[in-house]
C-alpha cells in the first residue's frame, strides 16, 4: 500500500495543479471572449445609431422640441453614458497596458462627443441654426463616431491578439504538462520496477528459505528451525512451521519409543517363552520317559518341543499365520499335558476360514500359560482349557476359557490395570504376577493394531476365567 500511494500521490498533486492552471486559463479566455463580444456590439451599432439619432434631432423628426416626448424614443446622451460606463468597466477588467491605452483614448473621445452633442442640442432647443447644426453633424459628430468606431476596432484587435497570446500559452502549458507527465511516468516506471524487485525479493526469499527448511525436514532433519525478522504473515508461517516440526518430532520420538517398547516386550516375551524352567522341566520329563522305557512318548515330546521353539523363533518374523499360532498353542498344551496329565485337559477349535490370516506371534500361548499356572494348577482336581477362534465381521475373535480357580474382584481389577498399563508388574506381590505375559501381549496388540483392538478379561472366583482377544483380519 505504501508503494501504491508513493505512485499515486505525485499524480494527484500534478493533476490538481494542472486543473487549477487550466481553470485560470479558462477564466482569462472566457473574460476575453465576453469583452470582445460586448465591444463588437458597439462596433457594429454605435456609430450608425448616434449619427442617425443626431440627424433626426436636427431635422426635427425626433420631437426634441417637445419636452414631454423628446426623451421617449431617442436619447443620445443616454447612449453615450451607456457606452462610457461599459468601456469604463472593461478598462477595470483588463491587465494589458496597450489595451488600457486604447480604452483611455476611447473614453476621451466619448467625452468630446458628449460635449459636441450638447452644442447641437442647445441649438435645437433654441430653434433655427439648421445649417450650423448640419455642419456640426458632418464635421464633429460623424468624425468623432468614426474615431470612436476605430478605437473600438483597435480594442477588439488588441484583445484578439492577447487571446492569441493566451492560446499560445495554453499550448505551451499543455506541452509542458505532457512533458512533466511523461517524466513522472518514466520515474514511476523505474521506481515500480525497482520496488517490485525489492518487494518480490522480500516475499520470495523467506519462502525459498522456508522451502529449503521443509526439504531438510522432509529428509528427516528434525533440528531445523525457521526464524524471520518480519512482522507479517511470514512470521505467523514461521511460528506454525516451527511448532509443526516440534510436534512431529515429539510424535516420531513417541513412535520410536513405542517401537522400542514393543521390541523390548517381544524380547521379554520371547525370553519368557525360552525360560530355563520350562526347558529344564521338559527335558527332565523326556529323561524320565526314556528311563521308564517310554521312548515313543519321549520322541513325541521332543517333536512337540522342537515345533514349539521353531514357531516361537519364526526366523525373526513378528507375524505368523493363525494356523501356526494354533499349532504353537497345541504344542505347548501337549508338552504340559505330559507333565500334568492327571489335572490338565484341553480343547482347540478354530474355524477353517481364519487359519490363513496373520496374527502377531506369541499372542495366545502366554494367555494359555497364564490359565494353566494361575487357574488350573490352583484348583483342586482336574481342569480344562478351551481355545477357540472365529470370524466376527472384519475382525477375528479368540477366546481362552479355563475352569480353574478364577479371581476375586480385587485380583481381577489388579490384572486389568496391569494389562491396561495403569499398574506395573513390580507393584504386584509375587503370587499375583499372573499378568506379566498378558500385559506384553496387550501392549504389542495395541502397537500393531491400534487401541480399538486387544484383550478383555472376565473371571469369577471358584468358577474360572475367560480372556477374549480381538484382532483385525489381515
Amino acid at each position: 500500500m505504501l508503494y501504491i500511494w508513493i505512485c499515486i500521490i505525485p499524480l494527484i498533486l500534478f493533476f490538481g495543479f494542472a486543473v487549477f492552471k487550466l481553470f485560470g486559463y479558462y477564466k482569462d479566455y472566457d473574460l476575453l471572449v465576453k469583452n470582445i463580444t460586448s465591444a463588437n456590439k458597439y462596433n457594429m451599432s454605435f456609430k450608425d445609431n448616434m449619427d442617425e439619432m443626431m440627424y433626426r434631432i436636427i431635422i426635427g423628426n425626433a420631437n426634441w422640441t417637445n419636452p414631454e416626448e423628446k426623451l421617449l424614443n431617442e436619447d443620445p446622451k443616454a447612449l453615450i453614458n451607456e457606452a462610457r460606463e461599459h468601456f469604463t468597466e472593461l478598462k477595470g477588467k483588463t491587465v494589458e497596458d496597450s489595451v488600457r491605452s486604447d480604452l483611455d483614448a476611447l473614453l476621451k473621445l466619448l467625452g468630446i462627443l458628449d460635449e459636441r452633442v450638447d452644442d447641437i442640442l442647445v441649438n435645437v432647443e433654441e430653434g433655427g441654426h439648421y445649417d450650423e447644426n448640419m455642419e456640426m453633424l458632418d464635421m464633429n459628430i460623424r468624425t468623432l463616431t468614426s474615431l470612436i468606431q476605430e478605437d473600438i476596432q483597435k480594442y477588439i484587435y488588441d484583445e484578439a491578439e492577447y487571446m492569441e497570446i493566451l492560446r499560445r500559452d495554453v499550448g505551451k502549458s499543455l506541452r509542458n504538462s505532457m512533458t512533466v507527465i511523461g517524466a513522472i511516468l518514466a520515474v514511476m516506471i523505474v521506481f515500480i520496477f525497482i520496488t517490485s524487485r525489492r518487494l518480490s525479493k522480500r516475499i520470495t526469499e523467506p519462502i525459498t528459505e522456508l522451502c529449503d527448511m521443509t526439504e531438510k525436514f522432509a529428509g528427516g532433519d528434525f533440528t531445523v528451525s525457521y526464524h524471520t525478522n518480519s512482522n507479517d504473515e511470514m512470521q505467523t508461517l514461521a511460528e506454525s512451521f516451527n511448532s509443526m516440526v516440534q510436534e512431529i518430532k515429539l510424535l516420531v520420538d513417541d513412535i520410536h519409543r513405542e517401537q522400542k517398547n514393543a521390541r523390548d516386550a517381544e524380547m521379554r516375551l520371547l525370553q519368557e517363552q525360552i525360560n530355563p524352567h520350562f526347558l529344564y522341566n521338559t527335558l527332565d520329563a523326556i529323561v524320565w520317559m526314556t528311563e521308564a522305557g517310554e521312548k515313543q512318548k519321549a520322541i513325541q515330546v521332543i517333536q512337540e518341543l522342537s515345533s514349539f521353539f521353531r514357531i516361537s523363533l519364526s526366523k525373526g518374523q513378528s507375524e505368523i499365520t493363525v494356523r501356526n499360532e494354533k499349532e504353537h498353542v497345541k504344542n505347548y498344551l501337549e508338552i504340559q499335558r505330559y507333565r500334568y496329565q492327571d489335572i490338565l485337559d484341553y480343547e482347540i477349535d478354530f474355524d477353517e476360514e481364519i487359519l490363513d490370516y496373520h496374527i502377531q506371534k506369541l499372542t495366545l500361548q502366554p494367555i494359555v500359560e497364564n490359565a494353566l499356572y494361575h487357574g488350573i494348577k490352583n484348583k483342586r482336581g482336574g481342569g480344562c482349557i478351551k481355545v477357540s477362534g472365529k470370524q466376527d465381521g472384519e475382525d477375528i475373535v479368540f477366546t481362552i476359557e479355563d475352569n480353574g480357580i478364577g479371581m476375586n474382584e480385587e485380583g481381577l481389577e489388579k490384572l486389568r490395570k496391569l494389562i491396561s498399563g495403569e499398574l506395573v508388574s513390580e507393584e504386584l506381590v509375587s503370587d499375583e504376577q499372573r499378568g506379566f505375559g498378558m500385559a506384553n501381549v496387550e501392549q504389542r496388540l495395541e502397537v500393531h493394531y491400534g487401541s480399538e483392538y486387544g484383550m478383555t478379561v472376565d473371571s469369577t472366583y471358584g468358577e474360572g476365567t475367560t480372556v477374549t482377544v480381538r484382532i483385525p483380519k489381515t
